[in-house]
């Protein structure tokens, strides 16, 4: 497995004032890892491929599932199943003892994370409809937008250690904003307040501090929101599911320049 590629190259749009600049982009990859302890889920988690039995293993000892590496009496993958599957097999004493934990976490949840495999994204990808907004928006106004993000956020200024999601309207008018030590949590805060005040049909665009990750993307898609902007590139998995659900994906680079890399035709 440490030889599967880490990285992905896809197309995407340089923009900057009128030009327009075809290029070819890496971005890190992203895949999910089901973790199943004594062959029965426990956890799936988004990660870069490799090294996934290290990560078994130190997700066993902060999760509490192992205090030592003798709790464990296997750890591993087949070769020839699924790579994005690794078991972590307990000897009997140690499973006795976490008995109650383990049972508690023999489950998994899709709203955070809870696929393993290409088929499963494929049928997760299905069950989201892609979008057929025909929102669009020029470049000057996304920067804009994206600008904005900067002047909401409080915490950020003075603890340099939180994320944000704001949202806008089509008339770029803010409908929510929320500022989170997770980003996961700043994206979930901010489509929920927008749903319980009946403004979520309204909401067109989408900025983060952070790079867009499948699971951003999955929630933007399930709130109907047509466009993501972001502090950073993409994971490779993101820009295969914004594609596939006809999103628009972007980010700021080099000052003024605007970087698509999926749904150009929203940014005329």
């Amino acid at each position: 497995m440490g030889a599967r590629s880490r990285t992905k190259n896809y197309p995407a749009i340089g923009r900057r004032g009128g030009d327009r600049e075809e290029r070819s982009l890496e971005f890190i990859g992203e895949e999910p890892l089901l973790i199943r302890v004594n062959d029965r889920p426990y956890s799936v988690v988004m990660r870069t491929p490799g090294e996934e039995v290290a990560h078994a293993a130190g997700f066993s000892l902060g999760e509490g599932i192992a205090s030592t590496p003798g709790d464990i009496k296997n750890i591993g993958y087949e070769e020839s199943l699924d790579p994005n599957v690794v078991d972590v097999w307990l000897h009997d004493e140690r499973s006795e003892k976490i008995h109650e934990r383990l049972e508690r976490r023999f489950f998994v949840s899709q709203t955070s994370c809870g696929i393993c495999g290409k088929e499963l994204i494929k049928d997760l990808q299905q069950n989201l409809a892609p979008s057929n907004s025909n929102f669009a928006l020029d470049m000057d106004r996304v920067l804009y937008c994206f600008n904005r993000l900067c002047e909401e956020q409080q915490y950020y200024q003075t603890t340099r250690g939180s994320h944000a999601a704001l949202l806008f309207d089509e008339q770029q008018s803010v409908i929510s904003f929320s500022e989170d030590v997770g980003r996961h949590n700043a994206l979930d805060k901010a489509i929920g307040q927008a749903f319980l005040d009946g403004k979520l049909p309204d909401t067109k665009i989408v900025v983060l501090s952070s790079r867009i990750s499948y699971e951003l993307v999955q929630k933007a898609a399930r709130a109907h929101i047509p466009m993501m902007i972001s502090g950073s590139r993409p994971t490779s998995l993101a820009v295969e599911m914004g594609t596939a659900l006809n999103m628009t994906l972007a980010f700021p680079s080099n000052g003024s320049e605007l970087v698509v890399v999926c749904g150009e035709e929203r940014i005329p």
